[in-house]
């Protein structure tokens, strides 16, 4: 994996505080640390907002049936989170992906989990808003997760 560059962490940072601050303690945030998706996949979603344990996941990463959010921000990877990454996490039934795309300067939501992949896709831009599906009654402006 190549260095993660600062503006790539600058999102990372801007959004695990936003989670942080209107979400815990009804999640756990969990920054850059292992999924277990199944017995042969794991990966590194940016964030994860997690069900809370009271180990905090000391005894084993958290599986799909503890995730209600895996974001991943794009700014190099955009192709292969979407056509590797997303994918593999629909077929585990993680129930919503975000994809912050840096360079388009859009939020691209996934839900709706099937093998064939998800099956709800938003293209959400500035001026839009954004919910969690887990949390209804917390809303997001695209604009504060894009830094506008």
């Amino acid at each position: 994996m190549s260095p993660i560059s600062p503006l790539h962490a600058g999102y990372i940072n801007r959004l695990s505080e936003l989670f942080i601050l209107h979400l815990v303690p009804r999640v756990t945030v969990r920054v850059q640390n292992p999924v277990e998706l199944d017995e042969t996949s794991e990966l590194q979603p940016d964030l994860a907002l997690l069900r809370r344990r009271t180990d905090f996941y000391k005894a084993g990463h958290p599986r799909p049936e503890d995730v209600f959010l895996l974001v991943e921000v794009a700014d190099t990877t955009v192709r292969k989170d979407r056509e590797v990454k997303i994918p593999l996490y629909a077929e585990d039934n993680i129930p919503e992906v975000w994809l912050v795309n840096v360079n388009e300067q859009c939020l691209e939501v996934y839900r709706e989990p099937s093998v064939n992949g998800y099956q709800n896709v938003a293209l959400l831009e500035s001026g839009d808003s954004v919910t969690i599906q887990a949390f209804p009654d917390v809303v997001f402006a695209v604009d504060e997760i894009l830094g506008h």
